[in-house]
């Protein structure tokens, strides 16, 4: 394998179509395009200072990677890109690219990033944006933190574990997502999505999980939450005061309490939902 070692690289395409390289210490400077086109490409200890870095590129692999601000859009359709123990200041970094894992990384202005990719890996990963990974597919993520709204808008078979999500409207209109042991604070949680499992989960959201289909809660505290389960079809074990609950459309429902629970809907049934209040069946509340 080819090395280049504490180069200063400059000029639109600089390394175009490159193959085979290492490229460590190095800078890329001013310049559209840097390593556009390029394969099997290894990166240690660089900075990049420009757009579009690593468009079309194939077999990437990057430890203690830079991307300023500068370098927006930084990765696109790329396929199989591995980066650790990275800092990615760039918005718009990930977009319509596969086969991507990242590990201990920071995406410190992550506005617009991971839309339309697929085979996603996230470990110990902070994001600090609205609309992380819309439309994006196939993702598992373990100690994610987001702070933006909007997260996941769109986005189909994902898996989340030990996440904390700060993120009004997270999950909008997602089909088979799966979230255990975290926290979600967030507005309007959820509206519009299908197949939606939260495990062993604190959330808290005003006017949250709406007009969803088959949804799950197992284990999860639903705290200072209101209005939630509005004509929505529902299994739900939650083991703390439920502030109040409205038009849910079927289910089951397990809880603590339920300060108010309302059915002022006339099209729906309210017996196609059973309410259970610290294992005792209710009818009377309805």
């Amino acid at each position: 394998m080819k090395e280049i070692n504490q180069a200063l690289l400059t000029g639109e395409r600089a390394l175009f179509q490159q193959r085979e390289t290492s490229i460590k210490n190095s800078v890329f400077e001013d310049g559209e395009s840097p390593l556009k086109e390029s394969r099997q490409i290894e990166l240690e200890d660089t900075i990049f200072r420009w757009k579009y870095p690593l468009w079309y590129a194939k077999e990437i692999t990057a430890r203690h990677l830079s991307l300023l601000d500068t370098a927006r859009s930084g990765i696109w359709y790329t396929h199989g890109i591995a980066i650790s123990d990275s800092v990615i200041q760039a918005p718009k970094t990930f977009r319509r690219s596969s086969a991507i894992t990242l590990k201990n990384v920071q995406l410190t202005n992550a506005e617009e990033t991971m839309w339309a990719c697929e085979d996603i890996q996230l470990e110990q990963v902070n994001v600090v944006g609205d609309y992380f990974a819309k439309n994006a597919k196939n993702i598992k993520a373990k100690h994610l933190t987001i702070t933006g709204n909007y997260a996941f808008d769109g986005s189909e078979n994902v898996e989340l574990s030990q996440a904390t999500l700060l993120s009004k409207d997270a999950f909008w209109n997602c089909k088979n997502v799966t979230v255990k042991d975290s926290t979600i604070v967030g507005e309007y949680l959820a509206w519009n999505s299908e197949n939606i499992t939260f495990i062993n989960c604190t959330i808290e959201s005003n006017q949250g999980l709406c007009y969803l289909k088959n949804l799950v809660l197992k284990n999860c505290k639903v705290i200072h939450s209101d209005l939630i389960f509005e004509y929505t079809t529902v299994q739900a074990d939650v083991i703390s005061t439920i502030d109040s609950i409205k038009n849910p459309i079927s289910g089951e429902i397990s809880a603590v309490d339920i300060g108010e629970l309302i059915f002022n809907d006339p099209a729906l049934d309210s017996k196609q939902t059973r309410i259970h209040l610290a294992k005792e069946l209710i009818h009377d509340k309805v």
